[in-house]
């Protein structure tokens, strides 16, 4: 049963972050809408904003596969488990500290946040489920 409860958390990690997807192919101005939706001003076009968002929009779709699959494959990613559940309570904490420190509105910035420090927290509760079940397995 934690087993799969590590599994769920790993599955909304991998879509919490591999929705980011969208970014890589979305044109400029569809990306800007959305952006703006989240809370953004408005945003000239610049090719080199234009190369960030695809570059950070590209990470954050392979760190959304990663998660995906060691949910699949819990077991063969038993010791990356603590340390992704580890840096997600970290980028949660650095998202709460300056969407504190720039004044940002609570929404959306609060989400990413409560996020962030629910899957990592819940991941590295259960992180020894892969372990323990391989255990049981041998």
């Amino acid at each position: 049963m934690k087993l799969k409860l590590l599994q769920i958390l790993l599955i909304a990690a991998a879509f919490g972050w591999g929705i980011s997807v969208y970014g890589v192919f979305a044109s400029w101005d569809s990306a800007v809408v959305q952006l703006k939706g989240l809370g953004a001003g408005d945003i000239p076009h610049d090719p080199m904003l234009d190369y960030w968002l695809r570059m950070a929009a590209g990470a954050f779709t392979g760190i959304g596969v990663f998660f995906f699959w060691m949910a699949l494959k819990p077991r063969r990613f038993q010791a990356a488990v603590p340390i992704v559940g580890i840096l997600l309570v970290a980028e949660g904490l650095v998202l709460l500290v300056y969407g504190i420190k720039l004044k940002l509105e609570p929404l959306p910035f609060i989400v990413d946040v409560a996020f962030c420090l629910a899957t990592g927290i819940g991941i590295w509760l259960l992180r020894n489920e892969a372990k323990n079940a391989l255990n049981l397995k041998a």
